[in-house]
């Protein structure tokens, strides 16, 4: 019962929080923010790092002002209630954008891998200098990164084939 609850509270809290309701107020010097959620306040000389990155990400309606300004602040629409800064960048709370950037992110890293885990391969071969064992083992490990790039790309479109196209699974469509 007290899990019904809460998630009802959670959803009315929800729908009565949507960016559609969030209205920005007319600057006055009443309502002047001291700091912003990049880490950006009045009156401070230096701009933090990534600062311009963050404030692209978080208000997207603010791009006019400089980074110069300490005037910033002034007028500063709400912040995007769909997107994060961290320090892996501007990450979104749509469950279909964020699986696409963190999907794009692992296949960074795993291609990568595969690449290096080639190039290793590639030099144990060229440097084999006719020793069978050593040429069989460049061999394998050049199979081998080529196979588990190949496993990694073909599961993930057997994954985005059944997601999509058969069970029609919201947020996986691109």
């Amino acid at each position: 019962m007290i899990l019904y609850l809460s998630i009802f509270c959670f959803s009315v809290h929800a729908q009565s929080t949507s960016p559609s309701a969030i209205t920005t107020p007319a600057p006055t010097e009443e309502n002047i923010a001291n700091c912003d959620m990049c880490g950006f306040c009045q009156g401070q000389v230096e701009v933090p790092t990534n600062w311009a990155t963050c404030r692209n990400c978080l208000y997207p309606e603010a791009t006019s002002f400089p980074a110069e300004s300490n005037k910033t602040l002034i007028g500063l629409p709400q912040p995007d209630v769909n997107h994060y800064y961290t320090m892996l960048g501007c990450l979104s709370t749509n469950p279909g954008e964020f699986s696409l950037q963190i999907t794009k992110f692992f296949f960074s890293i795993i291609g990568g891998i595969a690449f290096l885990s080639f190039l290793y391969g590639s030099v144990i071969i060229a440097t084999s200098q006719a020793n069978a064992e050593r040429l069989n083992y460049g061999k394998r490990v050049v199979y081998a990164s080529i196979a588990g790039l190949l496993f990694v790309i073909f599961s993930t479109f057997l994954i985005r084939l059944i997601a999509v196209d058969i069970l029609k699974i919201p947020g996986f469509g691109g």
